[in-house]
């Protein structure tokens, strides 16, 4: 095995690259790719203004990539968040903040502001779209660090074609057999079509996915195998009406059913429960568009989409208790954007009414219905006075039921000094609202400790009626914070640059700073007679995030291509800056004795790594043979304030720093059969506490094959 690794790490770069025509995609053609995210209108990459990262289809596939977690933590820039499933952190700003589209809409269903990626099958997924920045100007509440737009395969030429991919592993011991009592097996089965009949394009997908998972829970000390399954299935049809009008309609549904069994350790008890849990998601979607002539085109989107998330617990501590979670969202969307083709710029505009309802034994009852209603319109213009010169400025208006109105512009600017080098820079004012989650919340969580989270609106009034019967021990400092919670701003600023060599080489920076008004986060406020903790929301007066992005691309070879990126990240409440500043902040040393903080000991805001890098290298020849080679690297980060100084530094809790390194290769043989093969995690590097949803090595070997 040792000998294979070896082999497999160098073969991209000995093996002889003797290949008749490029295997790669040249830097050119990938310059000409559309997106759409980063201005809700297709535009070639070349000429956006803001940074955008496009995962293909075919990455995804040499990648063996499962679920949507699998390749997006192989992203620079990105980091997969623990806790509640696998979020995405971008920019050092949290889960809460990145948006997450299908097909340009949003999916619902967060738990304690997470959506968990793995909820998303890339089985059917054409391309990925990743646009970092405040990118509320254009969609709304919850795209204050960027937005993540999964597009779907819309093909409607003749097509089936179906795949297989077994895995398996076993986190304790390292290594195991494919069928052995004791090894970790995951098993992801994928069938998808398209045909046209009478005009009408029909395009199906299904995917279903089996794993002997762990815990995800933080702290859970399990590590039993823990079934999973997930189920989704979508269809998409497009009819023409005519050379002018045509309509779309999707819809998906998928299910999650997870088998739990963990115990927890928080504040020195240990509780074990068993249970299940199971969630369904179903969206619907359909799409009117009309070309009323070659300079104007207008669509009327229509959204609804359904989530019911179930937890029922049980405790061995106790056989007759049990612990029920039910969650259930509703949103509904109708949206009309028009596109006006000037003649050397584009207007955009558009508006829409959204309803979102939320009903959860967490907030009172599970029949009362929350509810929030936002009216919003946007406007955007893309100016070309010159080939080389692309401005686009725009502004979005939401008027929000619960709270005030907010006012979104943003501006970007791309500059092509030649055609090898291009410089872009923008701005743009981000916000979001505060969730249900955040206003409504009245949860004790018996399966951990006992503690307890509760929404601002009640935070206070609760909490003084435990103090007046006795049951609060220690009030905390942030508890005289607690007030109407506001929604958090966000002013963005990128400035880049992009240098292209021929078609072997290129060069991407981007220099990031993210200014948080009112930036909400969870604190401990009071600690009940019991020892467990109750946490509520504040708002953070002020708080940035800055740092740098770089990325490169190198084609040595005609078989060989090298691409790698690294990320910069600082972060800090800025309060907590200027007491440090100000000597009011202390520490204790190695012998207990208190000193003023140093200002180079602060390490900003917790749960968030300095230094992440990715390095992944591909072999590929025109013969459909590849091998791949992927580096992810994160630096250490602060979990806890374990001194007691409100305040993150160096002397607190960490969770350590890890590299991860996956390996696969692949062959398409005659007759349309691909075969693949690859283990994820090679040095099976794990963390109970603070990776709980890294599931140690994995081997796998899959097949694909076309029906038709």
């Amino acid at each position: 095995m040792q000998r294979f690794f070896l082999y497999f790490i160098f073969a991209s770069i000995i093996l002889p690259a003797n290949a008749q025509k490029d295997s790669f995609p040249s830097l050119n053609n990938m310059l000409e790719e559309v997106v759409v995210t980063s201005t809700r209108t297709e535009n070639k990459l070349g000429n956006v203004a803001v940074p955008v990262k496009i995962i293909s289809k075919a990455t995804i596939q040499q990648a063996g990539s499962l679920r949507l977690k699998d390749i997006l933590q192989e992203q620079a820039g990105l980091f997969i968040t623990n806790g509640f499933g696998a979020g995405v952190q971008m920019q050092g700003l949290n889960p809460d903040y990145t948006l997450i589209l299908l097909n340009g809409e949003p999916m619902i269903g967060r738990t304690a502001g997470v959506l968990d990626i793995n909820r998303i099958s890339v089985g059917n997924i054409k391309k990925i779209e990743i646009v970092k920045g405040p990118s509320s100007s254009l969609y709304g509440s919850e795209a204050m660090a960027g937005v993540i737009n999964i597009i779907t395969d819309n093909s409607y030429k003749k097509n089936l074609e179906a795949a297989l991919r077994y895995g398996f592993g076993n986190p304790d011991k390292g290594w195991s057999w494919p069928l052995s009592n004791n090894t970790f097996k995951n098993t992801d089965f994928n069938l998808q079509g398209a045909a046209t009949i009478h005009k009408t394009g029909l395009q199906f997908s299904s995917n279903t996915y089996y794993l002997d998972g762990i815990s995800y829970r933080p702290f859970s000390t399990e590590r039993l195998p823990q079934p999973q399954y997930r189920i989704s299935n979508q269809i998409q049809l497009n009819h023409p009406f005519s050379e002018k009008t045509t309509l779309s309609f999707l819809i998906r549904h998928s299910l999650d059913y997870f088998k739990q069994e963990f115990s927890v350790n928080n504040n020195g008890t240990i509780i074990k429960s068993f249970g299940r849990e199971a969630n369904n998601d179903l969206n619907i979607n359909p799409v009117l568009t009309h070309q009323f002539n070659k300079n104007i085109k207008s669509s009327l989107r229509l959204y609804g989409t359904l989530y019911d998330g179930n937890q029922r617990l049980n405790f061995d501590n106790k056989p007759d208790s049990s612990y029920i979670d039910q969650f259930r969202q509703n949103f509904y969307r109708i949206e009309n954007q028009t596109d006006i083709v000037l003649k050397k710029s584009r207007l955009t505009v558009g508006g829409g009414y959204t309803v979102d309802q939320a009903r959860s034994t967490r907030y009172d009852n599970i029949s009362n219905t929350k509810q929030n209603n936002i009216i919003y319109g946007f406007v955007q213009h893309e100016w070309n006075p010159t080939s080389r010169v692309a401005l686009i400025s725009g502004f979005r208006y939401d008027y929000n039921r619960l709270f005030a109105a907010a006012f979104s512009p943003k501006l970007a600017v791309r500059i092509k000094a030649n055609n090898n080098l291009s410089f872009n820079a923008s701005i743009g004012r981000g916000f979001k609202a505060p969730d249900f989650r955040q206003l409504y919340l009245n949860f004790t969580n018996n399966a951990a400790g006992g503690y307890s989270v509760l929404g601002s609106i009640d935070a206070v009034k609760v909490i003084t009626q435990l103090q007046s019967i006795g049951q609060i021990a220690e009030i905390k400092n942030d508890f005289n914070r607690l007030s109407s919670l506001k929604p958090e701003f966000s002013t963005g600023i990128n400035i880049g640059a992009s240098y292209y060599l021929k078609n072997n080489f290129s060069l991407t920076l981007n220099l990031f700073r993210n200014d948080i008004e009112e930036l909400i986060d969870s604190r401990q406020v009071a600690t009940r007679t019991n020892g467990s903790q109750i946490f509520s929301y504040i708002n953070i007066k002020n708080a940035y995030t800055q740092g740098a992005e770089i990325e490169a691309n190198w084609q040595p070879m005609k078989s060989i291509q090298i691409s790698s990126g690294y990320q910069l990240l600082m972060s800090a409440d800025k309060e907590e800056l200027t007491k440090i500043k100000n000597g009011n902040v202390y520490v204790r040393d190695p012998n207990g004795i208190s000193r003023l903080i140093k200002k180079n000991e602060y390490v900003g805001l917790p749960n968030r790594s300095m230094h992440m890098f990715n390095l992944k290298l591909t072999y590929e020849t025109p013969s459909h043979f590849f091998a791949t080679t992927r580096f992810i690297y994160r630096s250490r980060w602060t979990v806890a304030d374990s001194d007691g100084n409100s305040v993150h530094n160096i002397q607190d809790e960490h969770a350590n720093g890890f590299l991860l390194i996956n390996v696969s290769a692949g062959k398409e043989l005659k007759n349309g059969l691909h075969i693949n093969a690859g283990i994820d995690n090679l040095l099976n590097y794990q963390d109970a506490n603070f990776m709980p949803n890294l599931q140690g090595r994995m081997i796998y070997i899959g097949v694909r094959y076309k029906l038709i």
